[in-house]
């Protein structure tokens, strides 16, 4: 079975994390708009499973029938999904400040008319698990390897879309479908337990069949452990609750709502890319 590389180095892995930090905060600048709070807290996830051996793809064939899908369903945070897909090799990395202008393939949500390589259109919150799932009942009937991994936003997971699709992924056993939660606990207007709390969050998956991995967001040792012991469950769909930091590696962003959806001006984006020089 064909992969991207083999497995990176912790040190690496940390470098790209860095790296790709770097590019979200240029990227958002650069469009003076997006949202940079989510995008950062997605970080470790996206780059554990891209970079660190664990997702099952191959950027010289991206349409590699038997690779393993991805979708980011808090399409809003496409920053972090650009910005690791280019340091794949997938797509341009000196065309990221392009983010958001008419006629990029870096659009504000990941658009397939633009960027054929995706997996989904995605951006429309609460659709991102259905998509999933019927990937994975797909690669079940094809006899396929693949397994399909999504992105949800802990916001996201108020959605009713998301339970109907969660009760039928547990009660059809979809074991090849890994979520995962952004659990960062701020969306939009607000901190998530004062909008519509979610607790309990690992219960609640647990009582509609899941197996649930809870696990610290930013560690990429305890990601890639996760990875695997969802890999290992068979006869039920995972999910995994990463517990992250909206805005996590900039220090006036860290946990603050404003940084939701608000870009940072020069001097916010100077000081930013400062502290993750």
């Amino acid at each position: 079975m064909a992969t991207m590389t083999q497995t990176a180095s912790l040190e690496q892995l940390e470098a790209r994390c860095k790296t790709i930090r770097r590019h979200i905060i240029e990227m958002i600048s650069a469009a003076k708009s997006g949202h940079p709070g989510g995008s950062l807290s997605a970080v470790e996830i996206l780059v554990s499973l891209y970079m660190g051996g664990h997702l099952h793809h191959d950027p010289s064939n991206p349409t590699w029938a038997h690779r393993d899908r991805f979708l980011l369903s808090k399409g809003h945070a496409c920053p972090v999904l650009y910005s690791v897909l280019a340091e794949c090799g997938y797509v341009p990395v000196d065309q990221l400040n392009t983010f958001r202008r008419l006629g990029s393939i870096y659009q504000g949500h990941p658009d397939r008319r633009f960027m054929p390589i995706l997996d989904g259109s995605t951006g429309s919150l609460g659709q991102g698990l259905s998509l999933a799932i019927g990937m994975g009942l797909a690669a079940r009937l094809d006899q396929s390897p693949s397994r399909a991994y999504v992105v949800l936003g802990d916001g996201e997971i108020q959605e009713g879309q998301i339970w109907e699709a969660a009760m039928f992924g547990g009660f059809h056993k979809v074991d090849n479908v890994v979520a995962i939660v952004d659990y960062n606990k701020i969306q939009l207007d607000g901190f998530v337990k004062d909008i519509l709390d979610l607790k309990p969050l690992a219960d609640k998956w647990r009582s509609f069949g899941w197996h649930v991995i809870d696990v610290d967001g930013h560690s990429l040792t305890a990601l890639a452990s996760a990875w695997d012991e969802a890999k290992a469950t068979k006869g039920k769909p995972s999910v995994v609750i990463a517990q992250t930091i909206k805005g996590k590696g900039v220090s006036f962003m860290e946990n603050n709502p404003k940084w939701h959806g608000t870009a940072p001006n020069a001097d916010e984006s100077a000081l930013a890319l400062k502290e993750l020089a």
